[in-house]
């Protein structure tokens, strides 16, 4: 018989929902506290995982790809930020340590859209 792998307990994180997660760095073994948007839906949630986007303040060297997220009222933010969809992580959902708001769904849409592009061939 086949072992299965153990995983987190689905969760039912919307896409668009901003979190705060230990998200990794790309050049070393470490992570910093920030905040993410969940860009996966219930197909990835059902594996017992979730797909986030980096979030990082305005104020930083901008990236190619980075789209300013321009209504903060939703979002739980208190600075002016981007999401950086070049940056993405794949966590299990206990490593959420707590949803802060939601993207405007246009620029959820933005996001998406931004990542399709970069997905190459679906």
């Amino acid at each position: 018989m086949r072992k299965t792998m153990p995983i987190s307990r689905p969760v039912g994180l919307p896409p668009g929902s901003i979190v705060v997660v230990p998200f990794p760095y790309s050049d070393r073994l470490a992570e910093k506290r920030r905040p993410a948007v969940v860009v996966s839906g219930s197909k990835v949630a059902t594996a017992g995982f979730v797909w986030i986007a980096m979030i990082t303040s305005a104020r930083n060297p901008i990236m190619f790809g980075d789209l300013p997220i321009l209504d903060l009222g939703p979002t739980g933010l208190a600075v002016s930020s981007v999401v950086r969809p070049v940056k993405l992580a794949c966590v299990e959902p206990g490593r959420i340590l707590r949803v802060i708001g939601a993207l405007h769904p246009e620029e959820a849409d933005d996001v998406y859209e931004s990542l399709r592009e970069r997905l190459g061939p679906l």
